[in-house]
């Protein structure tokens, strides 16, 4: 099979450099068969060629032992025989696109040890991410139409993409999200309310009496009572829920696939964790409580910030009422 390839590449190599160059030129950059195959096996990722229906037809390169185990053994084995389908499905797909368009196809992709197929499902579950630059190739091999899949292990980049954009979504503070990712949030929400009537619920509250609590026993008594609110939050929201610092002592959660009834239930339970918890930072003469809005998406909206506005005026609604309380339009 070595000596396949090599004949592969080197009809590849005479194409690249047939005329105008010159014969000499030509001589000149001559490669043998033997400094070929050493070019090959020297590649740091790995480069598998692979049939339409994911037969593993030669496995190349991948020296660099800190990402990929030696992987010659695969050459005869099908995809399918090493990934559960779900996933082998994935690269069956990809295959056929890159064979479809005969264009470089370029896709970042996961696998662990949840994709394998004979591994345990109690071992890690951290995902090694890479990229795959796919090449459909002009020949067969019995019969089958191939490609070049070149897979570079980029976990270290993605880790750090994830951690960057964590970073740039989240409030330095509480560790709740910031406005940017709860407005990104809120137009997915919006368009799926739209589209399939998928209601979602926004609640908008903030801190009676902060401003009185930090002239009183300083900025950091008040930056306690903010970080009390955010934990507070995320030991009541569902994993589907947002909840963001909206800025100072407002914060906002939007309730995807909440009706108003429920949002309400929602807010009271909220309502009375901090009537619980937030006592402990009262003055003798001030009690620190939180007011609050609740809205839900509705027909007439034009967008997310319809209802981000109509939440904003329940809770200046619910202040003016005397603060501690919640009120719902």
């Amino acid at each position: 099979m070595k000596v396949f390839i090599l004949w592969v590449m080197a009809k590849w190599y005479r194409r690249r450099f047939s005329p105008p160059h010159s014969t000499v030129q030509t001589m000149s950059l001559m490669i043998s068969f033997e400094q070929m195959a050493l070019i090959l096996e020297a590649l740091p990722d790995p480069a598998f060629i692979l049939s339409r229906s994911g037969r593993y037809v030669a496995v190349l390169g991948g020296r660099d032992a800190r990402y990929y185990h030696e992987g010659t053994g695969l050459v005869g084995l099908y995809i399918s025989d090493l990934i559960k389908p779900e996933k082998a499905n994935w690269f069956l797909e990809q295959i056929a696109k890159a064979l479809g368009s005969k264009e470089l196809l370029v896709e970042e992709y996961e696998l662990s040890n949840l994709d394998v197929k004979g591994l345990p499902d109690e071992g890690p579950k951290e995902p090694i991410w890479f990229e795959g630059r796919i090449q459909a190739l002009s020949f067969r091999v019995n019969e089958e139409e191939v490609v070049l899949w070149v897979a570079s292990n980029i976990s270290a980049r993605h880790n750090l993409e994830v951690r960057l954009r964590e970073l740039s979504d989240t409030d330095q503070l509480t560790g709740l999200y910031n406005r940017r990712k709860l407005e990104h949030d809120l137009a997915l929400h919006y368009e799926s309310f739209a589209r399939f009537s998928i209601p979602t619920s926004i609640c908008m509250f903030d801190l009676d009496n902060l401003k009185l609590i930090n002239d009183t026993k300083g900025h950091h008594v008040g930056d306690e009572m903010i970080q009390a609110v955010a934990n507070i939050c995320r030991s009541t929201l569902r994993k589907s829920d947002t909840a963001c610092r909206f800025g100072g002592d407002e914060f906002v959660v939007a309730l995807p696939n909440t009706g108003q009834d429920q949002a309400l239930q929602f807010a009271r339970r909220m309502h009375d964790r901090f009537n619980q918890e937030l006592c402990r930072f009262s003055l003798d003469t001030t009690v620190v409580t939180a007011s609050m809005g609740v809205t839900t998406m509705m027909a007439q909206d034009r967008s997310y910030k319809d209802a981000l506005k109509r939440a904003d005026l329940a809770l200046y609604k619910a202040k003016n009422l005397g603060k501690n309380r919640i009120v719902s339009t």
